[in-house]
């Protein structure tokens, strides 16, 4: 059984997000990373590039396969997890803590309230 945090919301694409005021913290799930397998690399968008709600801002790399990064909310990268260019596996391991992947500042707040909370997402993964 996948780690659902509470606190966090939930984007369908299996993303998390944090919320600290006008900046959001944001990664893939337990569950994502559990279904991808061992992840080898991330490419991540740079500080100061835009992100939209629901596109992809970057792609994860597994042994087996490569998927799309989508963005929970819309707005400016602050900060990119440079760690992980080093130890991808971090996602793996703690997909909420030293995993995360980027930090933005939202453009609209207000997006978050259509993302999910962890029963909700509980609920979706388990179905």
């Amino acid at each position: 059984m996948s780690n659902v945090r509470a606190g966090l919301k939930y984007h369908e694409a299996h993303d998390w997000l944090s919320i600290d005021g006008e900046t959001a913290t944001t990664g893939v799930t337990d569950y994502a990373q559990g279904e991808l397998g061992d992840i080898v690399f991330l490419e991540l968008p740079s500080v100061g590039d835009s992100v939209t709600k629901d596109e992809p801002y970057g792609t994860i790399e597994a042994v087996k396969t490569v998927a799309d990064l989508i963005a929970p909310v819309s707005g400016e990268v602050v900060e990119v997890n440079a760690t992980l260019e080093k130890d991808a596996s971090l996602v793996n391991g703690d997909p909420y803590g030293e995993g995360w992947t980027i930090k933005i500042r939202l453009s609209d707040p207000s997006e978050a309230d259509g993302l999910m909370d962890e029963d909700a997402y509980r609920e979706l993964i388990e179905s």
